[in-house]
């Protein structure tokens, strides 16, 4: 094997990487210090006139607060997926069919899935009928045109969605813990609390880690529901959806860029103090 033969397995992957994603990246970087309409051939220099105006106008600053609501859903989502995985792990009635339900809502497309609560929130629709069958129908709200609850609408919706990527992630993290070590904990006298405490979560720290990294990444990039179920109307447009129409409906693709890039950047920004924060060390388990 010649000292070349290496780098020929993995050119087609670092050209595929390349191609799709540093290179775009790279040219989102380039329009965003531009005014360009995505049509015209020229391009007009805007300097950092795109990046103030995301970073002082008040409208984008509204946006991105709204996603303050999926990151609190986010969080929500991690402790419910913990809470299963940890009891699933155990000997448990019907747990693989619990397991299929809990990982099946992950499977369907977001689209799907936007116009089925869609329907689930509509006036008159599934839930207003449960809330009137239980006697409960003074209750009943505009769950998707209400500003004050729209949104919470909106984020229960995605726990809902993503509550089964987290699952099994901590449900593989759990199940990769050697059984001598429960058992270990069982003769001692251990009791559920205390082996998750002490034998669990040090275990399953960097997937935790790796959860949190993701949840809040997602919350930051909402677009699916909230496109779908409302199209950012009654106050839950988001930073993306915001980006979204900057680009395609106000053809501002430098503006959208410069959008794209403080996204970005945010998100590195909170991953880097989250592994800052919570360091990935070595636990030991005896």
């Amino acid at each position: 094997m010649t000292k070349r033969q290496p780098y020929l397995y993995v050119a087609p992957a670092l050209i595929l990487l390349l191609t799709f994603t540093y290179v775009p990246v790279g040219n989102m970087i380039w329009y965003s210090f531009h005014r360009w309409d995505g049509l015209d051939v020229t391009m007009t220099p805007a300097g950092l006139d795109n990046y103030v105006r995301v970073l002082t106008d008040e409208q984008y600053r509204r946006v991105f607060l709204i996603s303050l609501y999926y990151l609190l859903a986010s969080f929500v989502q991690i402790v419910v997926a913990l809470y299963f995985a940890v009891i699933l792990s155990f000997s448990t009635r019907f747990r693989n069919l619990f397991k299929g339900i809990l990982f099946f809502p992950y499977l369907l497309n977001g689209v799907a899935v936007g116009f089925v609560f869609l329907y689930l929130f509509q006036p008159d629709g599934t839930l207003d009928t449960v809330l009137r069958f239980l006697g409960l129908g003074e209750h009943t709200r505009l769950w998707l045109g209400d500003p004050d609850i729209a949104n919470v609408s909106l984020a229960g919706t995605s726990v809902w969605r993503f509550t089964g990527l987290s699952f099994v992630l901590f449900l593989g993290a759990i199940q990769s813990i050697p059984g001598e070590i429960y058992e270990a904990a069982e003769i001692d006298g251990a009791n559920r609390w205390h082996q998750f405490r002490h034998i669990i979560a040090p275990g399953i720290r960097r997937i935790i880690s790796l959860s949190m990294i993701l949840a809040i990444s997602g919350s930051l990039s909402a677009f699916e529901i909230p496109f779908i179920m409302t199209g950012g109307a009654n106050g839950t447009r988001t930073f993306v959806i915001q980006a979204y129409e900057s680009a395609f409906q106000f053809r501002q693709i430098g503006l959208a860029s410069a959008m794209a890039v403080v996204l970005l950047l945010i998100v590195l920004l909170i991953t880097w103090l989250q592994r800052r924060l919570l360091p990935d060390e070595e636990v030991s388990l005896s």
